[in-house]
């Protein structure tokens, strides 16, 4: 089945592909003269002339620019409420021709634009919800939720494990007033500050573009707030899904106000160009917007970043360390004033820097670390701009891989109560990796090899290539199975730990689309072995854009979080190492003695389970035990005999031609009440 967004998109091509061409037969025939595929008077139909897109009150009804609906019909284009009398009159006029040529174009690409807007409107899935039940109050300022937060406690006592579960009171307090956000980029003129920029312009002006393999849309795929779901629970008809972003007030990242520093001084628009990231069909769009934005100068320390980075450092700040501190926070204040946003975060996202020694008086305290910026000694630039953040207020992440946070930036945030987050944006391989082995280990297969290859040839594989900068890489992304490892001691003794190899090359003909490349090897029953060998392209900057979204979002929301327990009534905010934004880095930042936790859907249903405590549901547990019981203690529609399988030596599956199928093709029964549908069937011996 084609969807209603899949046809208005179709609609939308073939018209835009009419008016590109000159052809558009609605501006230039009178209207009883138009093809039916475009009449105005039948509503819009696809070309077959099956479906009807915009005939009365058709919910994909689509209105023409320059008029009005009317009935239930639609306006006539450039017709804006006249009589139809009149609006004939008019056209068949002397003038009438030569003065509608005139403004055919205009017309025409105006409705493309209105289609294109249309056609791209979210569909929800469930109108916006409230929570009944007592627990949870809405007033206008505040969502406040009573929470049961069930926990597990197991201690040894004379020699005997004992486990007890626990149960602590949470209330929960989210402010609805979403405020305007700023973002501030250091790196704005990078693969990932332009993409992203370019990005959230292209989807606020609703842009489309063409490419060999047809029209694209602006969206936001990729990202978990945007466009992933969460299931609200259960109606007659089956489990209700929402948009993740809807289960909380949340910044619509259309309305995000972009700023930040970069050692390259070219404005955006030639940024994107040099990125080779976009299509350039987009990019000759954006481009009136972008050649306006250019960076603020940014810090530069040849010895923390590749030598090969020198050529574009033409565009750095000068003085001393706290001199530069100071312009960081000047900058931040001055793009607040300017710009009118409320709240400001700021997200590394530059180059790759070397780790940064520990030493102690230098940064392992917040007295030493300032101490050590007054004296000049040796600071990163990523942890100059975090500091000069947290003086400001402004939560920092850090979307590298770097030891950004060293302890004297921790002690400092804590001190000031300002959330920061890291390290290393989690976007492809290792994504994947955190995936498989959770897979591997929680099936019982001891993984015993991981080699990791990957080439890459766009400015971040550039500066990797020097060693230094690549061993920060190389931690970050060796760590990533630790925390699965040790949780199956029956695979693994202690300290025992899969070899584990990373690979990073630069190939600069593959520019953005980095290749990775997997080897799994794991030891199986009796003495077998398994490897799995995967390859994957990865857009390098398409998958990180809108990590730096949800980055951004998230914390931005856990802003607005308070709670508090019974215990301890007074309410308070996460903890300032703001750990919920896990599912998003490669090397999860956590508060000191907190477990890491690396595997991706226990990292997704952190992040889930507290936003649902936040309006008083209760954690997603998918037991489904009222459709596991013979008598349920709910209504369930169920038939009133039973479904009598197939006999076992002859069991039909559904015959797929060439991958394509044009039936809904189910496993068996269909949630109890039906028999799986097939447009063929064959014979499979057992």
């Amino acid at each position: 089945m084609v969807s209603q967004r899949e046809e208005r998109i179709a609609v939308v091509a073939l018209f835009e592909k009419w008016v590109c061409s000159g052809k558009a037969g609605i501006f230039t025939e009178p209207c009883w003269q138009t093809p039916r595929t475009m009449c105005p008077r039948r509503g819009w139909v696809l070309s077959s002339g099956r479906r009807n897109l915009g005939c009365g009150n058709s919910p994909a009804a689509v209105p023409l620019a320059g008029g009005r609906r009317r009935g239930g019909g639609q306006a006539w284009p450039g017709r804006a409420g006249r009589s139809r009398r009149a609006f004939y009159k008019e056209r068949s006029g002397a003038n009438s021709s030569r003065s509608f040529e005139k403004h055919r174009e205009s017309y025409a690409r105006n409705t493309v634009k209105l289609l294109r807007n249309t056609a791209l409107k979210p569909l929800k899935m469930a109108e916006q919800f409230i929570v009944d039940s007592p627990a949870v109050k809405y007033s206008k300022e505040y969502i406040e939720a009573d929470y049961a937060y069930q926990t597990t406690r197991v201690f040894t006592d004379n020699g005997i494990t004992k486990v007890k579960p626990c149960s602590t009171k949470f209330t929960f307090r989210t402010e609805r007033r979403v405020p305007k956000l700023g973002v501030m980029l250091v790196g704005w003129g990078g693969n990932n500050g332009t993409t992203v920029t370019a990005a959230v312009l292209a989807n606020k002006l609703g842009l489309s573009w063409m490419t060999k393999n047809g029209p694209k849309f602006a969206n936001y795929y990729g990202s978990m707030l945007q466009a992933s779901t969460v299931c609200l629970g259960t109606s007659a008809s089956g489990d209700v899904y929402v948009p993740f972003c809807n289960l909380l007030p949340m910044v619509n990242p259309n309305d995000i106000v972009f700023d930040g520093w970069d050692i390259s001084s070219l404005n955006l628009a030639d940024a994107m160009k040099r990125a080779e990231v976009l299509d350039w069909q987009l990019q000759e769009q954006l481009r009136p917007h972008m050649e306006k934005m250019k960076p603020r100068p940014s810090i530069y320390i040849p010895e923390f970043i590749a030598a090969n980075q020198e050529d574009r450092a033409d565009h750095v700040l000068q003085g001393t360390k706290a001199e530069q501190v100071q312009q960081i926070r000047q900058d931040i204040q001055d793009f607040k004033m300017k710009s009118g946003v409320e709240k400001v975060i700021v997200l590394w996202t530059a180059n790759t820097e070397r780790f940064c020694d520990l030493i102690p008086g230098v940064n392992d305290t917040a007295y030493n670390l300032l101490k050590a910026i007054e004296c000049d000694r040796e600071v990163s630039p990523s942890t100059l701009f975090a500091v000069a953040s947290i003086l400001e207020g402004c939560a920092y992440i850090n979307g590298s891989p770097q030891n950004t946070f060293v302890p004297g930036a921790v002690e400092l945030a804590i001190k000031n109560k300002v959330f920061i987050g890291g390290d290393d944006f989690k976007s492809g391989q290792t994504k994947i990796k955190s995936v498989l082995v959770d897979f591997l280990i929680s099936s019982g297969l001891k993984t015993v090899s991981i080699v990791s290859y990957n080439h890459l040839g766009n400015n971040d594989g550039k500066n990797l290539s020097a060693p230094q900068q690549f061993r920060s890489k190389e931690i970050s992304k060796s760590n990533v199975v630790d925390d699965m490892v040790q949780s199956n001691p029956i695979l693994y003794a202690p300290d025992e730990k899969p070899d584990h190899c990373v690979v990073i090359k630069y190939v600069p003909y593959v520019g953005d689309s980095k290749r990775a490349m997997d080897e799994y090897t794991s030891e199986i029953m009796m003495g077998g072995s398994n490897t799995i060998v995967l390859h994957n392209t990865c857009e390098d900057s398409l998958l990180a854009s809108p990590l730096i979204l949800d980055l951004v979002v998230l914390t931005e929301l856990c802003q607005r979080i308070t709670f508090r327990t019974e215990e301890d009534p007074e309410f308070q905010t996460f903890h300032s190492v703001l750990s919920i934004l896990s599912f998003l880095c490669k090397a999860p930042l956590v508060p000191e003695g907190t477990p890491v936790v690396n595997a991706l859907f226990r990292q997704r249903s952190c992040i889930e389970n507290i936003l649902r405590a936040c309006i008083g549901l209760t954690p997603q547990n998918h037991m489904l035990l009222e459709h596991k019981m013979q008598r349920s203690f709910v209504s369930l529609k169920r038939p009133n005999k039973s479904y009598l399988h197939e006999p076992i030596a002859k069991k039909r599956a559904t015959a797929i031609s060439n991958g394509y199928h044009t039936k809904a093709i189910a496993n068996g029964h269909k949630n109890g009440l039906s028999r799986a549908g097939t447009n063929g069937h064959l014979e499979i011996d057992n």
